[in-house]
């Protein structure tokens, strides 16, 4: 049985030593991760709470496939979750009155994680050239770098790239039976 097997079985049986394997192994990511991001301790117990149950669910709902490993899909989770913990805490004023449940939250987090998933899944589908000049646009570098980087004529080129690269991959997701199911939730 294959270590992410061994995950997805303990958590689905809720083996105790399993889950405290998990807790042990994984845990310190994710709160270090909270923690460098204006989080503290209980933030991140609480996210790693939060991502396990939603994993749990995902797994009695139907077969969860995980394509990295389990420590990189429970990470992302958590991540996921996290980044959204803070878009609300930056909306939210003291004065409003959350009108969302937890339930609501774990909706919001699951269709999220789809997203996610069904972004990632078309994104390796483009050309290597493509998945570069994204990644590298995504990352924050200018277009100028690009144009260094790729060896383009100038950043009207590398501009009409980047653009038929998004181009593709919104293609791509939009095309997907899965994409039609998720945009009506």
């Amino acid at each position: 049985m294959s270590n992410d097997s061994y995950f997805t079985e303990g958590l689905l049986t809720g083996d105790k030593n399993v889950l405290q394997e998990i807790y042990d192994r994984f845990f310190l990511k994710v709160k270090k991760f909270v923690l460098q991001n204006k989080g503290d301790s209980t933030d991140a117990e609480d996210i790693f709470h939060n991502a396990l149950i939603q994993l749990y669910v995902r797994l009695k709902k139907r077969e969860l496939i995980i394509k990295s490993s389990f420590e990189a899909y429970l990470f992302t989770t958590c991540k996921n979750l996290w980044r959204r913990e803070l878009n609300k805490k930056r909306v939210t004023k003291p004065e409003v009155i959350e009108l969302e449940d937890k339930h609501t939250e774990n909706a919001m987090a699951l269709l999220e994680q789809e997203q996610w998933e069904l972004y990632i899944e078309k994104f390796q589908l483009l050309s290597e050239n493509c998945r570069k000049i994204l990644t590298l646009l995504f990352n924050g570098t200018s277009y100028e770098e690009i144009v260094d980087t790729f060896s383009y004529a100038s950043k009207v080129v590398a501009r009409q790239r980047v653009f038929k690269c998004k181009a593709k991959l919104t293609k791509l997701i939009q095309e997907d039976i899965k994409f039609s199911r998720i945009k009506k939730l």
